[in-house]
């Protein structure tokens, strides 16, 4: 029970990784606002989790969206304490073929949604005056660039960059930001992933999610699961001292 009695608000969190997130929080004694799009789907992952969640429509591309949802927080729970920006998005092309709509879409959610989901985050914390903990997903696609996914990288390596930023200027307020890179997580979202390689590289759907599994030292891919434990102590009161640092959880792909 590390997180009892704390609020917290993960984007996102319908499915995949945020819903392992919002779980292992409630299973930790926070309240958890199950913040997407898709207000249907976090709607039956709020009920799933049980009585410790509750379901909350945002689009982090709005900046009324955001405002909205941190309310609801604070009017639910009394307070936010804890943020995970998870929600994100992926695409792939070569240089030559990247479209500034994809540019756009990425930058919008996975850079500017970080941004003022935390701004909006850390202005509800200051005025409450008890600190916080903010996380960003940042990945291990921010640590170096890929041949076919210039854009993505560039928004998880703006996200690390931000981490640092914004760690730097909260901790003064006792928010710690910090981040997590994991590296290839299995699930509906790297289905997504395959699909677009097999197109790019002329490969089988499948193959490519399968020579990546095999190239993670630790023998496989990632799971939601395995994300979990680094989620859980960035937010308790062990991380206390530590302040704008992304910490790789990828089975041993990246080393920094």
């Amino acid at each position: 029970m590390r997180l009892k009695g704390k609020s917290a608000l993960i984007t996102g969190s319908a499915r995949g990784i945020g819903r392992a997130f919002a779980e292992a929080y409630a299973r930790e004694g926070a309240t958890v606002a199950i913040a997407d799009i898709n207000l249907e789907a976090a709607e039956a992952s709020a009920k799933a989790i049980g009585s410790a969640a509750y379901a909350v429509q945002l689009d982090v591309t709005d900046q009324s969206s955001i405002e909205a949802a941190v309310k609801a927080v604070e009017a639910r729970a009394g307070g936010l304490d804890i943020l995970i920006n998870n929600a994100a998005l992926f695409d792939l092309a070569p240089i030559v073929e990247i479209s500034r709509a994809s540019y756009d879409r990425l930058f919008s959610v996975n850079v500017a949604g970080t941004l003022f989901m935390l701004q909006a985050a850390a202005r509800s914390m200051i005025a409450r005056g008890k600190g916080g903990r903010i996380i960003n997903m940042a990945s291990q696609a921010g640590r170096r660039g890929e041949p076919l996914v210039a854009v993505y990288c560039a928004t998880k390596a703006a996200v690390i960059s931000l981490t640092q930023s914004a760690g730097l200027d909260l901790i003064k307020h006792r928010i710690n930001v910090n981040a997590i890179a994991p590296g290839v997580v299995d699930g509906e979202h790297w289905d997504h992933v395959d699909a677009l390689f097999a197109k790019y590289e002329n490969r089988p759907k499948g193959e490519k999610k399968r020579l990546v599994g095999e190239s993670v030292p630790y023998g496989r891919m990632g799971r939601a699961e395995d994300l979990t434990g680094m989620a859980v102590f960035l937010a308790s009161d062990e991380a206390e001292y530590i302040v704008a640092q992304t910490y790789n959880v990828d089975g041993g792909q990246w080393m920094s």
